[in-house]
């Protein structure tokens, strides 16, 4: 396996994909990035060469990714709990931020259900 910016990335799948294995890199910054190096997106990790690597880290140095990323936005919710504003209640509560139903739903955020004692009178 590859590795970039301390990252493991898969050398079976195409470079294009292998890519977004680094947090921050989705599809489309995935192919700008390959677009502006004049790398084929459908090579393999394994056949693309050391110089080639190089110059994608280099350009990866221009982004926002990984640890970096991951401290901003951490610390963009701690802001938003500290001034008490209306998403950062939800987020202090762990219920869903954008609005959606928590009747029914919002299991992912809320976690498993949990029985309430005597709800039922």
């Amino acid at each position: 396996m590859a590795r970039i910016l301390g990252k493991e990335i898969p050398d079976s799948k195409r470079i294009c994909i292998s890519l977004r294995y680094i947090y921050g890199i989705g599809p489309t910054t995935s192919d700008k990035i390959l677009e502006n190096l004049n790398i084929d997106p459908n090579k393999r990790t394994k056949d693309v060469s050391e110089e080639d690597f190089a110059r994608i880290i280099k350009e990866l140095d221009k982004y926002v990714i990984e640890g970096e990323l991951r401290r901003t936005v951490n610390s963009n919710i701690k802001r938003l709990m500290d001034i008490r504003c209306y998403r950062g209640v939800r987020h202090r509560l762990r219920l869903p931020v954008r609005g959606q139903k928590t009747q029914k739903n919002a299991r992912t955020r809320k976690g498993p259900k949990r029985t309430v004692a005597n709800k039922k009178k």
